[in-house]
């Protein structure tokens, strides 16, 4: 077994400064001029752990909500000692407009955001012309933006966004292999058609 790593995987903004403006995310990473990616909204941390540990030369921010997912994915990074992986427990559009540096991003993986598919919830979505401003602030030139759905009337309407933005284009979407798929996603697939998009900034 791996040797337990002797320090917390989790990043917790520990100033109102870090509150209110951006966290050096990249000083928390034993090799801090790495690409970094973020898996945004990282849940279980299936994609984030089999990622971090595939590519170990690419620093991992996982970002998550919800405590127990990011203790669960805390424990398992530490079983697997990928020193390239950090955590924030925080919500997803705060983080990318407020707490990531401009142009620290080199990849975002938004697998299966919420849908809220009731009408009147469509304004809670993730996606939205604003939170592509805070994408394009904090991706590097060049930097791209892979997202997952199975929800085909978001998926209309992030095609629809994105095409709409000339600050990013089209690239081909990134496939995920099967370690790489999120519970969600192995739960669903085969079941319901799953659309991939996948954008690069300009």
């Amino acid at each position: 077994m791996p040797d337990m790593l002797d320090y917390t995987l989790r990043i917790e903004p520990q100033t109102p400064e870090e509150w209110l403006g951006p966290v050096p995310v990249g000083a928390a990473f034993p090799q801090p001029s790495q690409p970094l990616v973020v898996d945004l909204g990282c849940g279980k941390g299936r994609f984030l752990l089999a990622h971090a540990a595939r590519y170990p030369d690419v620093n991992h921010l996982g970002i998550d909500r919800m405590l127990r997912r990011i203790r669960k994915v805390d424990n398992r990074a530490r079983r697997l000692a990928l020193d390239n992986i950090r955590l924030m427990r925080i919500e997803a559009y705060y983080t990318v407009a407020y707490l990531l540096p401009t142009a620290a991003v080199s990849t975002y993986y938004i697998f299966f955001p919420d849908p809220w598919p009731k009408a009147r919830h469509e304004d809670h979505r993730l996606f939205n012309p604003i939170f592509l401003d805070a994408l394009q602030r904090t991706l590097i030139e060049g930097g791209v933006v892979h997202v997952a759905t199975d929800h085909a009337p978001y998926f209309e309407q992030l095609s629809a966004i994105f095409a709409a933005d000339a600050r990013f284009a089209p690239v081909p979407p990134y496939v995920p292999p099967e370690d790489e798929q999120t519970d969600f996603e192995r739960y669903y697939i085969g079941q319901k058609p799953i659309g991939r998009l996948s954008v690069r900034r300009v």
